[in-house]
């Protein structure tokens, strides 16, 4: 445990030792920061709108806003989480220090624990940003915050899963333009594949939507908690880093 908690300090001080963290940290915060201003906004909109015209129909601040900003943000992790795998173990290569990461007396599920606990770690910074909007609706209006806390355990084992396979892609090369770009094509097609379900009720089109990352936040975005998404979640999650352990140990085979 104590060498998975050096090397994910390493790593996580890695990220902002460079301007990457920095630069995430800033694109996040103002392509959210937007979001939320629209969605706010057109929130108070429709209800100043129902309120003249004598409609007493209310108004849910979880479900017409929180809930789709939680879907946003899940949009925007297709594009911040190969940025931030990318680097994990394709600038090992390239800097010519993975043969002395795969020699060393530090076993490999400690290394690949440490880099994907890293990674999550920088990805809890971004989903901060998104804990500071809310707190103004909670500071001025009256949301229900069980399914806002069951929305942020979806976005992270969300993150999880797709940074495990970031990880792994990361293990294949040396170029982290390609590692960020094989990451990104992969986690757009995981999120793709429940579009499939739409025209065609054939069993591999079922299978092709169950492994749709999207399919299994929906439940979360709405602030329940269903086993099979979470079970769907955790097992991408261990095949990712299994195939990275794989993969890390062929390195170590070759050094």
């Amino acid at each position: 445990m104590r060498n998975i908690w050096i090397i994910c300090r390493k790593e996580l001080k890695s990220y902002f030792a460079s301007p990457v963290a920095y630069l995430l940290l800033t694109m996040f915060a103002v392509i959210f920061g937007f979001f939320f201003w629209n969605a706010l906004a057109v929130f108070l909109v429709e209800s100043a709108e129902m309120q003249m015209s004598g409609q007493n129909i209310p108004m849910n601040i979880n479900q017409q806003v929180i809930g789709p900003l939680l879907s946003n943000v899940s949009v925007l992790g297709l594009f911040f989480i190969p940025m931030i795998t990318m680097r994990l173990f394709a600038e090992e290569k390239r800097a010519g220090t993975i043969e002395l990461l795969a020699t060393s007396p530090v076993r490999d599920v400690e290394i690949i624990l440490g880099k994907w606990l890293a990674a999550m770690g920088l990805y809890a910074c971004l989903l901060l940003f998104t804990a500071v909007n809310f707190a103004f609706l909670f500071r001025y209006g009256n949301p229900d915050w069980p399914p806002v806390a069951v929305g942020y355990l979806g976005l992270l084992l969300q993150a999880g899963a797709l940074l495990a396979v970031g990880t792994f892609i990361s293990t294949l090369t040396r170029n982290q333009i390609i590692a960020g770009a094989a990451t990104f094509g992969v986690c757009l097609l995981l999120w793709v594949f429940a579009w499939v379900s739409g025209y065609n009720s054939a069993l591999w089109a079922k299978v092709l939507a169950y492994l749709s990352i999207v399919t299994h936040f929906n439940s979360f975005g709405k602030g329940v908690i269903e086993s099979k998404d979470a079970i769907y979640y955790l097992t991408v999650i261990f095949v990712g880093l299994f195939f990275t352990a794989r993969s890390l140990e062929s390195m170590r085979g070759r050094s």
